[in-house]
């Protein structure tokens, strides 16, 4: 069967999985997480992508990015962050081979009703897997970031309904550390991850019909039923 055609559009948030090749373990120490951090600092200014969120697992990385008006570029930083962290793991242990998957999960995401959902479930993935207790707990994903003061340095971009949370930088954190805390209802964490799974929208109906009017492509594996509201 044919691959399906990726979806790729500008100034969308993207939910994008990639996973270490036979779900091996990518990231074996601090200073694997480290390097691709660095290197996700560095490639998202040079290709000019936003990233919402984050959440690096042992094998495997969730990303929540947006391109801006070159699609293309999400591709490229995707292959420039598998590729760099391949040659290095490589050199590191002395091996030759691939490290990744080869093709990533991708799933456009609504941004007015499921950005949000959509952070909190790449960075709540330690609690599920019961690595740690809490979201603020595990070192390797935006959550720490997030609860920063903005005005102070860093490298996360400030996605747009995080900055409808308050008026306030302290009154937004706030709110979206009660966000995190809520129980996640469960046709939410159904509909990321059926959309991840299959190259779908992470979005309700009317989305859809949004998205195949821009693309002129007829969306498949349409979700039943309208989801509940998230916060």
């Amino acid at each position: 069967m044919p691959r399906t055609g990726r979806i790729v559009l500008p100034h969308y948030p993207h939910h994008i999985v990639q996973r270490g090749h036979n779900r091996q373990v990518v990231f074996a120490e601090p200073a694997d997480f480290e390097r691709y951090l660095s290197d996700l600092r560095e490639l998202k200014d040079a290709l000019g992508i936003k990233v919402y969120a984050y959440c690096l697992m042992t094998n495997h990385v969730h990303l929540l990015l947006a391109p801006r008006e070159s699609t293309s570029s999400l591709g490229q930083l995707m292959k420039a962050l598998a590729g760099r962290m391949t040659r290095y793991r490589n050199k590191v242990e002395g091996r030759t081979g691939t490290l990744w998957e080869s093709r990533y999960k991708s799933s456009v995401v609504q941004s007015d009703t499921y950005l949000l959902a959509c952070s909190r479930y790449i960075e709540l993935n330690p609690v599920r897997a019961r690595m740690v207790a809490r979201a603020e707990d595990y070192r390797w994903s935006s959550f720490a970031l997030r609860l920063c003061d903005f005005s102070e340095s860093t490298w996360l971009d400030k996605d747009p309904c995080f900055m409808e949370l308050g008026p306030t930088e302290a009154k937004r954190r706030e709110r979206y550390k009660t966000f995190i805390e809520m129980a996640t209802p469960t046709n939410e964490l159904q509909l990321i991850r059926g959309a991840l799974q299959r190259g779908q929208l992470t979005g309700n109906m009317k989305f859809v019909d949004e998205i195949e009017k821009i693309t002129g492509r007829r969306i498949q594996f349409r979700a039943r039923g309208r989801p509940e509201k998230t916060a």
